[in-house]
């Protein structure tokens, strides 16, 4: 049993009998902590009034007034952007539904950040305290960019990206971390291992460092705890069991339904679907293709029931996967809206 990540806010949720997660007057407080928000000793006295006010009555409303009254224009726009986001985190009376709600109708108008850290909320409580290493690490997957890496050997290994960048940018990387960076190698030092079952106790002293690196070959732990990870988010939020497993082609006649777990991979499997040429560069970029299969096909849409779903994930030219969990929650052949 393990708790980790407790940076993100998890702790101060509260959870409803059926499992979902609710909103507190605590986990808002912590958003007024962050430092796009924390006052400074440059502050006005209107932005500190306002900033002891949301602290006292988390919930309170905010007048045009009141915002008008911070006299610094970035600070008035971060307040803009936060009462925004606190709109959204109480728009529903669960987060799962909240959560859900903000990538419908006319898109996200909140700061990616801020999606990112419901998202590794969410990933927390629903991977619980007997979560493996490998299981964690994957997770991070799902609310963290990963730099990707292939070897000349066909090792495909993935890095944090933030990490990565923020190594470079020290100059402590050396001539192998030079070649992570441009997306050739991958690096082996103390400061990024190559987390596997071998060492994965290590996670747990790590676990809010972000300097593990994952292979994500087929046959590699990493792909199976990503297939698990991604069987649990499913029915989390859908309430429909799933198995995920990880595929080489689809080959398939009666290809009928996909979904990308990132902007690259939606892209090609669109464009494989449609029949049309798909360039060598592009097909070098999927990292895995996977088939997603309901434990109850009468709850996909009837005319396809018992048919795969065929995932994918895929890097960008820069050699990074930014993965989209909340495709695999709107786009599911579902028979019913959930």
């Amino acid at each position: 049993m393990h708790d980790y990540w407790r940076q993100c806010g998890y702790h101060l949720l509260e959870q409803t009998a059926d499992g979902h997660l609710t909103v507190t007057d605590a986990f808002i407080r912590s958003l007024l902590e962050r430092p796009e928000l924390a006052p400074v000793p440059e502050s006005c006295a209107g932005e500190i009034a306002l900033h002891h006010a949301l602290l006292d009555q988390p919930r309170a409303p905010v007048s045009p007034q009141q915002l008008a009254a911070v006299s610094d224009e970035d600070a008035r726009a971060n307040y803009t952007v936060w009462l925004r986001f606190r709109q959204r985190l109480l728009a529903l009376p669960t987060l799962e539904g909240s959560y859900l709600q903000l990538f419908r109708g006319d898109g996200v108008d909140v700061p990616p950040l801020l999606v990112q850290q419901l998202t590794q909320i969410l990933v927390r409580h629903i991977l619980g305290a007997d979560a493996t290493a490998i299981q964690a690490r994957a997770a991070e997957m799902l609310f963290r960019t990963q730099k990707v890496s292939v070897l000349e050997d066909g090792q495909v290994m993935a890095a944090d990206d933030e990490t990565v960048e923020r190594h470079a940018i020290a100059g402590n990387f050396g001539s192998i971390g030079e070649l992570l960076k441009q997306g050739g190698a991958v690096l082996r030092t103390a400061e990024l291992d190559v987390l596997s079952d071998a060492n994965a106790g290590v996670y747990w002293e790590r676990d809010e460092s972000h300097d593990l690196v994952i292979s994500l070959n087929h046959g590699q732990p990493a792909l199976d705890a990503l297939c698990s990870v991604l069987e649990r988010w499913v029915r989390h939020f859908l309430g429909s069991g799933v198995r995920i497993v990880t595929e080489r082609e689809i080959d398939d006649d009666q290809w009928v339904w996909h979904v990308g777990l990132d902007a690259q991979a939606s892209g090609v499997l669109n464009d494989l679907y449609q029949g049309q040429d798909v360039s060598e560069e592009r097909m070098a970029r999927m990292l895995c293709l996977f088939r997603l299969a309901f434990d109850e096909p009468s709850v996909m849409r009837p005319e396809i029931a018992g048919r795969p779903v065929y995932l994918a994930m895929a890097m960008d030219a820069d050699h990074r996967l930014k993965l989209k969990p909340q495709n695999l929650l709107l786009n599911l052949p579902l028979a019913r809206l959930s």
